[in-house]
C-alpha cells in the first residue's frame, strides 16, 4: 500500500504566492499536516512518502527520458496560458470556460467533466482564470508531448478485458480512448521534476505535475524496498504477473490512471505491471452543493477531529458514499447513521454483552451443550468472513461493510430473543452458554469491521483480554531528508478468520465504544459552514 503526497505543478505556486511562502515550504507544510490526518484516521500505508525526494526525481526523468528516446514524446510548439497579472503560466486546472462540445459553462481547461472529453484552455469559449477572473493571455510556446494516439489500440484492447472494473469507470474510460490526441507533458514553470533533455532548461520548463505524480506508485514502491532494506522488492510486484494493482482515486482522475498511465507503462517497457483495477468513486457533494474548500463547502479532517472520533466517519463514506453514483454528505444523515447504526446496532451488541459477562462472571462463560439457535447464529457469522471477504476483494466495500452490519443485526437479535440477563436468574448454565456465543460473535465481528472501523475493534479486542494490537499502529519515519508513514505491520495479530474465544480468558471492564450524538449537532456544524 503505496502513495504520497503530489507536490509540483502550477497549483501549489500559485497557493504558495497567495501566503507569501515559498512552493517548498507550502508542500513541507502540507505533508506534515496529511501525514498527520492519515495517522489520525488509522490510515495503514507500507510507505507514504512525498513527490520531492531524490528517488522520486531519477524514477520520473529515467521515465521521461525512455519514452523520449522511443519517440513518444513529440515537441510541438502551442499556445500557452499565462496570468495577465503575474506573467506566470496560468495551470489548465485554474482556467474554466464554456466547453466547446458539450456547452457546460464550468469546463475545466484539460478537461470538461460533464461530457470527459480531454481539453486545452485555448478551446474554451470564453475562459478566465479562477484565481481572479482575468482573460488569460495565450502565447505560442514549445512542450513535449506523450503521443497517446501511439496507443490508442493496445488501451482499447486492453480496456475492454477489465470486465471487473465499476462500469461508470470502464465506460469513462473506454469514451477517452475513442479521441485520444496528445497532450503536453512539459510546463513553463521552474518548481517540478526537471526535463531530462536538451533544450527544456530549469529556469523555464519543468515536467507536468500529472506526469510524475502517477509515477509517485512507482517510485514509492522503490522506496519501501530500499528502506526495509531489499531494494529489488519492488519488482515481486511490479513485474510479477501474479500481482494485483489496485488504483483507488475521484472520479476526476480516471483520465490519468486509467488511460495516461497505463500508456506510459506500455511505452516504458520493462514488463511493468498495468491496473488490476482503477477503483474511482463519483463525486460527493455536501450538503446538496459542490465540495469547494476555497467557498468552505468542505469536511476538513483536522477540525472534524477535533469534535468527533475517526469511526464514525470512516463508516459514513464508506456505506453512504460515491462509490458508483455521486452521494452527498449531510449532518443529519451522519448523525443519524451514528446513532442508529453504529450506536445502535453494533455499539449495541458489544455493550450488552461484554456488560453482562463482566459482571456476572468476570471472564468468557464455560458454554454448555450448544443448541440449534446457538449453533445457527455462530454459523452465519463464520460464513460470513467469506463473504465480506469477496466483497473487499472486489472492491465493493458498500457492500461488505452492509453485509458485516447485517451480521451483527443476526447477533444482536440472537441476544434479544435468548435475554442471558433474564436467564442469570433462573439458569445460570444456559446464560453462560448464549453469552459465551454472544462474546464468540463479537470477537468475529471486530475483525469482520476491523477494515472500515479499525479503532473501535482494537477496543474490542482489548475488551475480550487480548494483548497487540488487531491492526496498527502507524508510524511517521524520519528518513533524514522526509518523512514516510508506514507500520510495523508484522506485529499485527489479526487473522481474517472466525472466533476461537476460549472459555477463561479475563475481560476488561466495558467502555462504550461510540457516543451518542445530540440532536443539535447538525444545527451546529451547519452554522460553522455558514449554511442555514
Amino acid at each position: 500500500m503505496v502513495s504520497g503526497t503530489d507536490e509540483h505543478g502550477t497549483p501549489v505556486m500559485v497557493s504558495a504566492d497567495r501566503e507569501g511562502v515559498s512552493p517548498r515550504e507550502l508542500a513541507d507544510r502540507n505533508n506534515a499536516l496529511i501525514l498527520d490526518d492519515y495517522v489520525r484516521l488509522g490510515f495503514s500505508f507500507d510507505t507514504f512518502t512525498r513527490t520531492t525526494t531524490p528517488n522520486h526525481y531519477a524514477v520520473t526523468q529515467d521515465i521521461f527520458r525512455t519514452l523520449f528516446e522511443k519517440g513518444y514524446l513529440i515537441e510541438r510548439t502551442t499556445l500557452g496560458a499565462f496570468s495577465p497579472a503575474t506573467g506566470r503560466t496560468l495551470p489548465d486546472r485554474y482556467i474554466e470556460g464554456t466547453c466547446p462540445i458539450c456547452e457546460y459553462p464550468n469546463a475545466r481547461g484539460d478537461q470538461c467533466d460533464n461530457c470527459g472529453n480531454q481539453l486545452d484552455p485555448v478551446d474554451l469559449i470564453e475562459p478566465r482564470s479562477i484565481i481572479d477572473g482575468s482573460t488569460p493571455e495565450f502565447r505560442e510556446t514549445t512542450h513535449l508531448f506523450l503521443d497517446l494516439p501511439a496507443f490508442a489500440d493496445r488501451l482499447h484492447e486492453w480496456l475492454t478485458a477489465q470486465t471487473d472494473w465499476r462500469p461508470n469507470v470502464r465506460n469513462f474510460a473506454l469514451g477517452l480512448v475513442s479521441e485520444l490526441k496528445p497532450r503536453a507533458m512539459t510546463r513553463d514553470i521552474d518548481w517540478g521534476v526537471p526535463v531530462p533533455v536538451p533544450g527544456y532548461p530549469e529556469d523555464t520548463k519543468r515536467i507536468y505535475v500529472w506526469f510524475d505524480a502517477v509515477i509517485g506508485y512507482l517510485s514509492a514502491s522503490m522506496e519501501w524496498a530500499q528502506n526495509r532494506g531489499t531494494p529489488e522488492a519492488w519488482r515481486e510486484w511490479w513485474q510479477n504477473a501474479d500481482a494485483g494493482h489496485y488504483y483507488f482515486m475521484g472520479k476526476d482522475n480516471i483520465v490519468f490512471h486509467a488511460v495516461i498511465w497505463p500508456a506510459m507503462l506500455m511505452g516504458y517497457g520493462h514488463d511493468l505491471h498495468l491496473p488490476t483495477n482503477v477503483v474511482a468513486s463519483e463525486f460527493l457533494t455536501v450538503e446538496g452543493r459542490k465540495a469547494s474548500t476555497s467557498r468552505n463547502v468542505a469536511i476538513w479532517v483536522h477540525d472534524f477531529l477535533t469534535r468527533y472520533d475517526p469511526d464514525p466517519l470512516r463508516y459514513y463514506l464508506t456505506a453512504a458514499g460515491p462509490e458508483t453514483q455521486d452521494s452527498d454528505f449531510t449532518w443529519d444523515e451522519f448523525v443519524r447513521r451514528n446513532n442508529d447504526e453504529l450506536l445502535a446496532n453494533w455499539g449495541n451488541l458489544v455493550n450488552r454483552t461484554l456488560v453482562n459477562a463482566y459482571r456476572n462472571f468476570g471472564e468468557v462463560p464455560a458454554p454448555g451443550e450448544l443448541g440449534p439457535a446457538d449453533v445457527q447464529v455462530l454459523s452465519a457469522v463464520a460464513a460470513s468472513f467469506d463473504e465480506v471477504g469477496s466483497l473487499i476483494e472486489h472492491v465493493r466495500f458498500k457492500a461488505a461493510i452492509a453485509e458485516a452490519m447485517r451480521v451483527s443485526s443476526l447477533a444482536n437479535q440472537y441476544v434479544a430473543e435468548q435475554a442471558p440477563w433474564n436467564l442469570l436468574k433462573t439458569d445460570r448454565e444456559r446464560a453462560a452458554t448464549v453469552l459465551y456465543v454472544a462474546l464468540r460473535c463479537v470477537d468475529s465481528l471486530k475483525t469482520l469491521f476491523a477494515p472500515f472501523l479499525p479503532f473501535t475493534s482494537q477496543v474490542v479486542h482489548e475488551l475480550l483480554g487480548y494483548d497487540g494490537y488487531l491492526a496498527g499502529p502507524l508510524e511517521i519515519r524520519d528518513l533524514g531528508d522526509h518523512n514516510v508513514l508506514t507500520g510495523d505491520y508484522s506485529s499485527w495479530v489479526g487473522e481474517w478468520k472466525p472466533s476461537e474465544l476460549e472459555a477463561g480468558r479475563p475481560l476488561r471492564e466495558p467502555v462504550p465504544l461510540f457516543r451518542k450524538l445530540p440532536p443539535e449537532t447538525a444545527a451546529e456544524e451547519l452554522a460553522r459552514l455558514g449554511i442555514q
